[in-house]
């Protein structure tokens, strides 16, 4: 079919905007219709047996079907078929006839143009057939390395001397960027046409001489690997060849970013230290082994928040109102916390430099479940820091805390500086748990790293291995958490200031499950609290019977079982609206009993006493058990007692025998074993035969815990006086005391807790040294001041006088 066929031109033509070919002119395509406007086109072209011209989209407009998104330049041809397809689109065979120029766009559903042909400039053809032999020389040096040129076209563009049918024939078969295409199709001097298609040819060319020679390099190892293998080596030489990898340098750039945002914020030793990393990184080949390396941590330390803080001033009535609402009782921890912050709060207002206290360590030492953690909390929220809980429990490695360098494997930023990543402010909160529990080991000192971490000389400038360069931590408030002060090694806690969070008594322990542990565990479980109901005496048998403890964990456990049950009931039983926990029906609730008091615990005993022990988690009721056996004043001592307590004993035995020299206790003779000749005669034997014709055995039970400690002393004593002069001992007493070898009883630590304990066990009097009553007396809360009767004694005289009875 020829343009003859049709009516002259310029006229006016149906539009078929085309996304993906750049077609030309006799070419015959398929072309693919899914939107309205081309279909109408191609129906109006059939309908009135036109022309229609088919314009390549431009690239940035793809999709679109505007006038401005299409080139103005195109193939004028016909449509030879039309098929609908089963999935709605129309298929039609074009065929390309002539180039052609759109002059205006008359129409917008369907496209319709004023189109004018494009025609030919005049040529010197003796030039043109010049440069006609240099375009099929570089048709022939690309056809080597490609596989565009099949043979039979190959022949057509030998022997075709139609300038512009030879143009047409090689853009239709190489690849050509649309823009490039575009400029080609609307020249009309043929001799531009004939240097511009040479161009293209010879980038093709290189580009496929490149793509062949790199196919040649990993020629040698698809026969090893598999075909995914074989394509990851073709990218890998291909960015190699190129030298630019896309997402790589995006990458790059968003580090240069990040660095540049922070780098008035940042020590200009880490900048330096950044940068250079950075810049070693850019220059690194991608699959480099330290490639990786450095990519990680690029990322850690440009996560960290230089000169990022929380902006919230210091307010002390802010501390004091969350310390209340999140606590009960603890009226001195709370009233020394409110004095730490109310000197950094002064200092703030004024305007003066903190340079003592800015790292001051706080340390809550007391029992586990009293609440130091939460008091901690409660600081992060009123001073509206985040909080960051650091567990050095078993902590023995002391890259944990400082990092490990970068030279291993798996490197990264120890924990203090993952914390202040993860609060994202250079400021928080930092809780280092359990600092007692830290161990050494061939990996290193921790306590050395935790020095370092809390000496305000020090931490200005700390040194993460990972980071290899300094960190500014003063701005952060470290509190720190312990059982045992004890446990902590001396320089440590020569850097903490130590707030005692002591036991709680039976009654705080009541209104802390009643103001806080029910109403939090009924809203954890889905229930309200018109729908369950514990009365006061079922309250105070779990506390009494279900749990003992110096906190309040466990007893949190206890309700949340009966809530748990509460829930269960509510369900099964519809009708049920509400659940009432009494006394009486407790037992539906939770198990039996754990802490049955045995009714022998308050019958007076020869050789037995209540002794008082302090532990980590608080105090406790320790019995001490003692006989006599006939021997030879051997002494005997179970229970995994430690050297501290073995020489307590040694010691309380000492002070009884001395006692029994002096006559200062009365012995019964009638328990000391005669011989047949001692019987007959009627000389009286001496007391000291006493402990001179007996064993004695003193055991602290439940042997499988270990005990030390000499504060057992005057306990020691009075049971090994027990057995040896048959007396009772008053089993409504417990003691706690160090005795000397002269019988002095000496002061000891832990007091509040024995107390407690003594309380709880029901006990009417306890004796402690007379120091501790004049010292400690009134940190001893009122609620036990109040139901146990407290009594100081200075000699080991005192004790026995009273703790002594006739069997």
């Amino acid at each position: 079919m020829q343009l003859s066929n049709y009516s002259s031109f310029p006229t006016n033509l149906p539009v078929i905007a085309e996304d993906e070919l750049f077609l030309y002119p006799f070419m015959i395509s398929p072309l693919f219709l899914n939107d309205e406007k081309n279909i109408a086109a191609a129906a109006e072209a059939i309908e009135n047996n036109s022309l229609v011209i088919v314009c390549p989209v431009k690239p940035e407009h793809e999709g679109e079907r505007e006038g401005d998104s299409i080139y103005d330049a195109g193939v004028i041809g016909s449509i030879m078929r039309k098929v609908v397809l089963p999935d709605g689109r129309i298929k039609v065979l074009f065929q390309g006839l002539a180039r052609g120029h759109i002059t205006e766009m008359i129409h917008e559903n369907p496209l319709r143009a004023h189109v004018d042909l494009i025609q030919s400039t005049s040529v010197n053809e003796l030039k043109m057939d010049a440069i006609l032999e240099v375009l099929r020389e570089k048709v022939r040096a690309l056809s080597q390395v490609s596989n565009y040129f099949p043979p039979d076209l190959l022949r057509t563009i030998e022997e075709n001397h139609e300038y512009n049918r030879i143009v047409d024939l090689i853009c239709s078969s190489i690849k050509i960027k649309k823009e490039n295409a575009y400029q080609l199709f609307i020249e009309r001097d043929p001799e531009k046409r004939f240097l511009m298609l040479i161009d293209e040819l010879i980038e093709e060319t290189e580009a496929n001489k490149l793509q062949k020679e790199i196919r040649s390099k990993v020629h040698s190892r698809i026969e090893k690997v598999n075909k995914e293998y074989f394509l990851k080596e073709q990218l890998k030489q291909i960015q190699k060849e190129l030298g630019t990898d896309t997402h790589r340098d995006e990458e790059i750039e968003e580090f240069r970013k990040k660095l540049e945002a922070k780098k008035d914020k940042m020590h200009a030793d880490a900048y330096k230290e950044i940068n250079k990393q950075l810049e070693r990184f850019a220059r690194m080949h991608p699959d480099s082994a330290d490639a990786g390396m450095i990519q990680t941590y690029l990322e850690w330390v440009l996560e960290i928040p230089y000169g990022e803080e929380a902006k919230k001033a210091l307010n002390i009535h802010d501390v004091e109102n969350q310390l209340n609402k999140d606590h009960f009782s603890l009226k001195k921890p709370k009233e020394r916390i409110l004095e730490f912050f109310s000197v950094k709060e002064l200092l703030e207002l004024r305007g003066i430099a903190d340079k003592e206290g800015r790292g001051a360590i706080l340390c809550f030492a007391g029992p586990p479940g009293v609440g130091k953690t939460s008091l901690a909390n409660s600081i992060a929220t009123a001073l509206k820091r985040p909080l960051v809980r650091i567990a050095l429990g078993g902590l023995e490695d002391v890259n944990e805390l400082r990092g490990h360098r970068r030279t291993y494997i798996g490197a990264m930023p120890g924990r203090i500086v993952q914390g202040v990543i993860e609060a994202k402010k250079m400021n928080p909160v930092i809780v280092l748990d359990e600092i007692d529990k830290v161990a050494k080991s061939h990996r290193g000192d921790p306590t050395a790293v935790l020095l370092e971490i809390l000496d305000p000389e020090q931490n200005t400038h700390f040194r993460d291995y990972y980071l290899n360069f300094n960190l500014d931590l003063s701005k952060a408030i470290f509190i720190a958490t312990a059982n045992d002060v004890g446990q902590i090694p001396g320089p440590l806690r020569d850097r903490m200031e130590f707030i005692s969070v002591s036991s709680y008594t039976p009654q705080e322990k009541f209104q802390i499950a009643k103001q806080y542990l029910i109403p939090q565990e009924l809203k954890k479980h889905g229930l309200k609290t018109s729908e369950l109901s514990i009365s006061k005496t079922a309250l105070a048998e779990v506390i009494e019977k279900h749990t003992r403890e110096a906190g309040v964990r466990n007893l949190r456990r206890r309700v949340a079982d009966i809530v748990r049950k509460a829930a269960k009931k509510i369900l099964e039983e519809p009708t049920t609206q509400k659940v009432t926990v009494s006394l009486k029906n407790l037992k539906e609730f939770l198990e039996k009993t754990i802490f049955e008091i045995d009714r022998t615990d308050h019958v007076d005993r020869i050789g037995v006493v209540n002794g008082l022990a302090w532990t980590a988690v608080g105090g406790d009721v320790l019995k001490i058990e003692a006989i006599r056996i006939n021997g030879k004043g051997v002494l005997q001592l179970t229970g995994s007692l430690g050297d501290v307590m073995k020489e307590s004993a040694r010691i309380a035995l000492s002070v009884v025998k001395t006692l029994i020299d002096e006559g200062k206790i009365s012995v019964d003779h009638s328990i000391i074993p005669l011989s047949p000749a001692e019987r007959e005669s009627d000389v009286p034997v001496d007391a000291s035969e006493v402990y001179k014709r007996f064993d004695l055995h003193v055991h602290v039970p439940d042997g499988a815990t270990p005990k030390d400690g000499p504060s057992a002393g005057i306990a020691m004593s009075t049971v090994i006086a027990s057995i040896l002069t048959n007396k009772k001992v008053r089993a409504d007493i417990a003691m706690t005391g160090e005795v000397s070898l002269t019988g002095n009883v000496l002061p000891i630590g832990g007091l509040k807790e024995k107390l407690i304990a003594a309380h709880r066990a029901g006990m009417k009097l306890a004796l402690i040294p007379q120091k501790n009553y004049d010292r400690d007396l009134a940190d001893i809360p009122d609620e036990v001041k109040g139901a146990l009767e407290i009594v100081g004694v200075s000699r080991i005289e005192e004790v026995l006088e009273r703790l002594l009875i006739d069997a």
